[in-house]
């Protein structure tokens, strides 16, 4: 079961990512923008996500995605960590949410960051 340490270590991996304390919880940011946090007790992480997607993510898995009231607004939706089927899923996850953050240069640097084996890019 990934943990906040696997969040930490995967999270600062990507490129040009750091971790700042924000709300009293590590945020990650990619070129200063956030793209993940650890909130409360640190057993699950927010992460970006459409709209579209995270709804029906919650509604496919409940036991492992679930919106936050204060981000229902947003496209962020929450991860529990112990219903993850490992890192790799984790690592899908964070390099996802890198993504949807991380500006041109960046994404034109690491075209294939974070997709899944044999996946092509877009």
């Amino acid at each position: 079961m990934p943990d906040a340490e696997d969040v930490r270590s995967i999270a600062l991996s990507l490129p040009d990512t750091t971790e700042k304390i924000a709300w009293s919880m590590p945020t990650f940011r990619v070129a200063g923008k956030m793209f993940a946090t650890l909130p409360e007790d640190e057993t699950s992480i927010a992460v970006r996500c459409p709209k579209e997607e995270r709804d029906e993510l919650v509604l496919a898995e409940p036991e492992k995605f679930w919106i936050a009231g204060h981000e229902a607004q947003f496209a962020w939706v929450r991860v529990r960590l112990a219903a993850l089927d490992g890192e790799d899923e984790l690592r899908d996850i964070l390099a996802d949410s890198w993504r949807q953050a991380a500006p041109t240069r960046l994404l034109e640097a690491h075209p294939r960051l974070g997709l899944p084996s044999g996946g092509s890019g877009r």
